[in-house]
Parts: structure tokens; sequence; C-alpha cells
């Protein structure tokens, strides 16, 4: 059940993650709408990226922790 959450909640993130990648031109000062755009473009998929990353790094974790238990439990 714990597993099922953690993906859950890593998934949401994404999702928020993706969705939140939108701004408009005033927010990038002297830049132009074209160079405005490409610096959320690559804003937006450096931390997408970085969100699968760690999803990937917990996931890994949770499956080391899950098969030490499995082990220790074990006759």
């Amino acid at each position: 059940m714990g597993f099922l959450v953690v993906q859950l909640l890593f998934l949401i993130w994404l999702i928020a993650g993706i969705a939140s990648g939108s701004g408009t031109p005033e927010d990038c000062g002297t830049l132009d709408k074209q160079s405005c755009n490409d610096a959320e473009n690559a804003r937006t998929a450096i931390g997408v990226g970085l969100i699968i990353v760690l999803w990937a790094v917990v996931d890994v974790i949770l499956g080391i922790t899950y098969a030490v238990y499995r082990l220790a439990r074990r006759p």
C-alpha cells in the first residue's frame, strides 16, 4: 500500500510540474517571446527530468528495503 501511495504522489508531482511550465512573456524581462518560450520549455524539461530521476532513486531504495525486510523475516 505504501509503495502505491509513493507512486501516486510522484505522479501528481510530475503532472503539476508539467502543468506549471507555462508563463507569460512579461516574466522573462528583456527576452523576446521565442527565447522566453524556449527557456520555459527547457526549465520544464529539466524539472521533469529531475522528478523522474528522483522517482527512480526512491523506487530502487524502496525495492531494496522491501527485499531486506523479506529476507529478514524468512525462517
